[in-house]
């Protein structure tokens, strides 16, 4: 935390749909005036942001009270102005701030914010607690193939806590509130707590989803297998009795043959000629 200054004066950035956590690097695509204003401000004098996430991702123009107080500070990597006038910007989360007063600026939020001090997770218990929170993302990923392989192998490399809950904490499909509470923990042991908690729910949900995935994946192929033997059938069936006709209508003319008083030469012929039908 070193390199954030205790309290400090940033342009704010509200989020929708999203929350970025300390250690993580997202692209994010901004189109409302106030947002890229505040880009373009911290660009031109390589400042940093605060990014805010918003109670509510549906309002276009957001107040101060429609955003949640605790953010994280973050270094704009990149940004590439869109023909459409979107402006894409790839962040890199830094620290967690809490927002503690607005400025009067009008062309776009700002806010003093200061920093939020961690209490630090040390200790056999803090790594045991890290460890296995280790082991359950490993299944998470197992069982949610959105997440790359890769991610696995960069999370297992992490050596401290903080960064462990936050990196993990951010591959976690949780809703708004939820992430924003993890956000908000400042205790890193009670953070990894957390994690682990909301892990564990999401693990047991996706594992009933597989379950009737499953289910239904077999119901389906009975269904498909009995509605291709029930063609089968018909297909048998009908031509079984198109065969018995056939026969039937040769039956009866053999009968009329023989009923119609014909000379010898007549029956042997139309005998022959029946014969070949």
């Amino acid at each position: 935390m070193n390199e954030f200054t205790k309290i400090a004066t940033y342009p704010i950035l509200p989020l929708r749909d999203i929350v970025v956590f300390p250690h993580m690097i997202v692209p994010l695509f901004v189109g409302r005036e106030k947002s890229v204003r505040a880009l373009e401000d911290v660009m031109s004098d390589d400042k940093q942001i605060l990014l805010v996430t918003q109670k509510n991702a549906s309002q276009d123009d957001p107040g101060h009270d429609d955003i949640y107080e605790v953010g994280t500070i973050a270094s704009v990597l990149q940004l590439l102005k869109l023909p459409d006038g979107t402006v894409k910007v790839l962040v890199e989360g830094g620290a967690r701030a809490r927002i503690t007063a607005y400025t009067a600026k009008e062309a776009f939020f700002e806010a003093q914010g200061e920093l939020v001090e961690e209490e630090s997770a040390v200790g056999e218990d803090a790594e045991a607690l890290a460890r296995t929170v280790t082991t359950q993302f490993e299944q998470y990923v197992k069982l949610n193939r959105k997440i790359p392989p890769e991610v696995l192998v960069s999370v297992n490399q992490i050596e401290g806590p903080a960064k462990l809950a936050d990196t993990v904490a951010s591959h976690l499909a949780l809703k708004i509130p939820d992430k924003q509470d993890l956000l908000e923990i400042s205790s890193v042991h009670e953070r990894l707590e957390r994690v682990y908690s909301l892990m564990e729910a999401e693990i047991g949900v996706m594992q009933v989803e597989r379950k009737i995935r499953s289910r239904v994946k077999r119901q389906m192929e009975k269904t498909q297998r009995e509605y291709y033997l029930n063609e089968q059938m018909k297909a048998i069936q009908k031509e079984l009795g198109e065969t018995e006709e056939g026969r039937d209508e040769l039956q009866e003319l053999e009968d009329k043959i023989k009923e119609t008083k014909l000379s010898k030469e007549a029956r042997e012929k139309s005998t022959a000629e029946l014969k070949k039908l």
